[in-house]
């Protein structure tokens, strides 16, 4: 059984997963700076902002339980796609994805004691050619500047909108959780 953890996200989502996963725990979240460096790889980029997280609640609470952090990033056309800033952003974002393949990676780094773990998982999503309507509607009703590539595959727009899903399904929710559960039990 995984002893209690510390999850450095205040992501509903992530939460949502690990309490699926029966894993005890507590939310620190601790401001951080997503920037990063040009030259890195796409799942160094998630691994960084990710380790940032980790490291800044460290420093908030101390070494005594493990600390989970994760960051996800979408990459489409070779680009980075955060997350939306108001509605006209979100609204060309979903055009850009409309009909595309993109990745979805997941960085995850786990702190315990003197040891870090840190890994990238990354999934192919397809959406379907999507009409303005839809996208207006989802953007409209859902309103997801929250989400990187403005869209959660779990709402409406995953539902009726994404043709295939190649990889693991909750690292597009935001955390590779089966991985995540294995390395816990390795650390514990």
């Amino acid at each position: 059984m995984i002893k209690k953890i510390i999850l450095a996200s205040g992501s509903p989502r992530r939460k949502q997963l690990l309490e699926w996963a029966e894993i005890d725990f507590d939310v620190v979240v601790s401001e951080t700076d997503e920037s990063f460096d040009e030259g890195l790889s796409f799942p160094d980029i998630a691994i960084h902002i990710a380790r940032n997280k980790a490291i800044a609640v460290r420093k908030k609470m101390g070494i005594e339980l493990p600390i989970l952090a994760a960051d996800t990033i979408v990459v489409c056309n070779e680009k980075v796609i955060g997350k939306p800033l108001h509605r006209e952003e979100a609204i060309s974002i979903l055009r850009e994805l409309s009909g595309t393949s993109h990745k979805v990676i997941t960085g995850v780094v786990i702190l315990h004691e003197n040891t870090e773990i840190a890994f990238a998982d990354t999934t192919t999503v397809i959406f379907h050619k999507l009409t303005d309507e839809q996208i207006i509607y989802y953007v409209d009703t859902y309103k997801p500047y929250d989400k990187a590539g403005a869209y959660a595959i779990q709402e409406w727009i995953g539902v009726t909108g994404i043709k295939s899903v190649e990889g693991d399904f909750y690292n597009v929710m935001g955390l590779p959780v089966s991985r995540v559960v294995k390395e816990l039990k390795n650390i514990q």
